[in-house]
């Protein structure tokens, strides 16, 4: 019988992220400054933002990032073109271009055999690849549960960054991919249907609408995963200081999303999503079934960019700071 890799995670994909609020509380207070920086850090921890980026010279930034988590679904492949796709978004998500990769993997080398992670490196190397970014070795440890990730070195324009703390009253928000990824992986693990949409979804890469935002003028921009539409959306809102406005009836969905949510398969990070972002909240008339939706935990989402990019829907706009910074109409 095929291993189900699901089954050797207590969570799956993004979804098994520490919640936003304990992981501000977290690294609330370090100081991440050197006494004599070597380089000017232009997008940092304060925001919470996607990527670090570091000014080289006129006109080239370089960018950081990593990103790994336990299987989203039991195709060991699929898993790693997932988890590639998810590294290299925040990246996209700044407005860069991914150069190196080195990648993460946590293996149970005693349980699962080694084959399946040379298939989950595959599908790494695939979404590398035609993503143009070199894979330069990697790290790996023996782990009792199978993680998969990379870390990312990019370059970027400095006058022409993508981030969450610039948004501006009476911009429109676009997102670039449905959600409800959240919920068809949770069905996935609990049940193994595969839902071949949400995986190509999730393995798609962000480079297209990265470009698009970019070409548009968009200064402001995020990728949506583990916190959900609305917890990214509170970063952004918060970080600009603006409120965010998102028009329910307008955000799109994968085929089954509701099916699945109105079964049961929601997962523990989405109702943590929720219970983070309430306080923050005017959700008016919204009911429970849209509110946990528009928090459902996402891998490798879209972008959620301040500006309207040609072919992604509109789902609402950046209004003067109110007394909430997220209404959900």
């Amino acid at each position: 019988m095929r291993k189900r890799l699901t089954q050797y995670a207590h969570g799956g994909g993004c979804a098994c992220k520490i919640p936003p609020g304990e992981l501000e509380d977290v690294v609330a207070g370090l100081n991440t400054t050197p006494l004599a920086p070597n380089a000017e850090l232009l997008v940092g921890l304060d925001t919470g933002d996607d990527a670090a980026v570091v000014r080289l010279q006129d006109g080239l930034a370089a960018v950081a990032t990593a990103d790994f988590f336990t299987p989203v679904v039991d195709d060991p492949y699929d898993w790693g073109r997932i988890a590639a796709a998810n590294a290299l978004s925040d990246v996209y998500a700044v407005g860069g271009r991914p150069l190196v990769a080195v990648n993460l993997l946590a293996w149970p080398r005693e349980v699962l055999p080694f084959d399946l992670a040379r298939e989950v490196l595959r599908g790494g190397l695939d979404i590398a690849n035609q993503a143009g970014c070199h894979i330069g070795g990697g790290h790996s440890v023996d782990d009792p549960e199978p993680k998969y990730g990379m870390a990312v070195t990019g370059v970027a324009d400095p006058a022409r960054l993508l981030r969450n703390d610039t948004g501006k009253p009476g911009t429109p928000l676009t997102l670039t991919k449905p959600l409800g990824i959240g919920v068809l992986n949770n069905r996935h693990k609990a049940t193994g249907e595969v839902f071949e949409h949400a995986v190509a979804t999730m393995a798609e890469l962000n480079r297209d609408a990265s470009a698009a935002a970019l070409d548009a003028g968009a200064v402001c921009a995020t990728d949506v995963t583990g916190f959900g539409l609305l917890g990214h959306l509170y970063k952004m809102a918060r970080a600009s200081g603006v409120t965010a406005v998102v028009d329910a009836a307008s955000v799109p969905y994968l085929d089954g999303a509701r099916a699945s949510l109105k079964a049961g398969y929601v997962s523990g990070g989405t109702r943590r999503n929720l219970d983070w972002v309430a306080p923050h909240t005017d959700f008016g008339a919204t009911g429970e079934d849209d509110r946990l939706l528009l928090a459902d935990a996402q891998t490798s989402g879209g972008l959620l960019i301040a500006g309207e990019v040609p072919g992604a829907p509109v789902i609402g706009e950046l209004v003067p700071a109110g007394d909430h910074p997220l209404v959900v109409r």
